[in-house]
């Protein structure tokens, strides 16, 4: 193989695709897409003592977060299958970059179609929501895909973490010209979901211009559909007898139901959990705490790099864990006004940044030598994303029975079972992936 690993340009290259696309999860997952769904035409019910809002979908009436939060679970499905034969396809034929860039595409321009969103029109409406996330995810496993062929197992952790910080940074930069534009230029809310794609497109440009493609010289010759599904069951078995390996992944299984829930889900807790003194106060506070997040979140993945040196990944996953259960705890007991939602999401922050950062890298350095990392990485992507389809349709199924608050007791149990299963990975293989 002539390619070789921890070139400064392609690690570069690398992580200016976190900075491209962390765009859509911030500006049109958590911050300015939620608010701008939640202020449109629904028809307001008293369910169970609450006011709840309404929309018929499909002849079918939902609470409007719970149908949203059913539809990012069928995104995620679509892409848990897809995934993995795609990335059998990929590893066979050398062809991740391509992949990686359509899905890319495929994001980012249902991304700018979101300025046509309209409740009256909601089943076509939810369908750009649908391919914005399937665009979204599906170029991520990818992009994963390439860590541990750009970089050594001794520059997982600290790579990563500059991906994810960079990711922050980057959308953090975007959303305050999207709010700028918004509160102060009255630019309808609608152009930022248009900026948002262009952003993602255009910062990707960068990536597909530096990274390597066909690392290892592949030369895929007859049926790559069946080529491709023999890759996979290739790495199925090879998966099947390592042991570390499936303890990892059934632990970040678990808790990634919680972190990606809390992820999807936050910015609703606050916008109906949250006793604000007025509507202007509410958005303004929304956005105040999705900020906080983001840059707490970079120091985050930085320190829990910083961590992982000295105790260990799987230590440091344990403890970040248990943060994440605290959190949960205090946010159902305590957590009803303003200033405790903001310390919340400082705290959320801090962890969100260390547990995305730590458990890329965790997962990279615990692969064995290998030319098939797309699909080993399709196997976490489908958990990861099978974790969001249970996480957030349990979570929207006890929303609609009972409230939002209510539903965070699930992402407790979640946490509690994550940490628990991390304890089962073996020792040495613990140590291993400290090193």
């Amino acid at each position: 193989m002539s390619f070789q690993k921890n070139n400064k340009k392609v690690i570069s290259a690398w992580t200016m695709y976190d900075w491209a696309n962390s765009v859509y999860p911030l500006v049109i997952t958590s911050a300015i897409f939620p608010v701008f769904y939640d202020s449109q035409q629904f028809v307001e019910k008293i369910v169970k003592g609450n006011t709840v809002k309404t929309i018929d979908f499909f002849g079918v009436e939902f609470v409007n977060t719970e149908l949203y939060s059913y539809v990012i679970s069928l995104s995620y499905l679509i892409v848990a299958f897809l995934s993995p034969l795609l990335s059998g396809i990929a590893d066979y034929s050398g062809s991740k970059k391509s992949y990686m860039r359509f899905f890319c595409y495929l994001g980012a321009i249902a991304c700018i179609s979101f300025y046509f969103f309209d409740t009256a029109y909601i089943e076509l409406s939810m369908l750009i929501v649908l391919l914005g996330s399937i665009g979204f995810s599906g170029s991520l496993v990818f992009y994963n895909a390439y860590l541990p062929e750009i970089a050594t197992p001794d520059l997982h952790d600290k790579v990563s973490a500059k991906g994810f910080a960079r990711g922050y940074i980057g959308s953090s930069t975007l959303l305050i010209i999207c709010l700028v534009s918004i509160m102060v230029l009255k630019v309808p809310a609608e152009w930022s979901f248009v900026v948002t794609g262009i952003w993602w497109i255009g910062f990707s440009q960068i990536t597909f211009r530096g990274l390597p493609s066909n690392i290892y010289n592949h030369k895929p010759e007859g049926n790559k559909l069946t080529k491709g599904f023999n890759e996979l069951k290739k790495v199925w078995k090879q998966m099947s007898t390592n042991k570390s390996l499936k303890r990892y992944l059934a632990s970040f299984f678990v808790y990634s139901m919680g972190v990606q829930t809390i992820m999807l889900m936050a910015v609703f807790f606050g916008t109906d959990e949250i006793s604000w003194p007025n509507e202007g106060e509410k958005k303004a506070g929304l956005i105040i705490s999705i900020l906080v997040i983001q840059f707490i979140a970079v120091v985050g993945a930085y320190l829990t790099a910083y961590l992982s040196k000295k105790i260990g990944n799987i230590k440091t996953l344990g403890f970040v864990v248990f943060i994440w259960v605290l959190i949960c705890v205090v946010a159902y007991a305590f957590v009803y006004t303003p200033i405790h939602f903001y310390i919340t999401a400082g705290a959320i922050g801090f962890v969100m940044g260390g547990i995305q950062s730590l458990s890329r890298s965790t997962y990279s350095k615990l692969l064995p030598e290998t030319e098939d990392h797309a699909s080993y990485f399709s196997f976490y992507d489908v958990l990861e994303k099978m974790g969001i389809v249970i996480g957030t349709f349990g979570f929207g199924f006890i929303n609609g029975m009972y409230s939002i608050r209510v539903a965070v007791l699930m992402l407790i149990v979640f946490f509690i079972v994550g940490f628990l299963l991390l304890l089962r990975i073996p020792k040495t293989e613990a140590l291993k992936a400290k090193e």
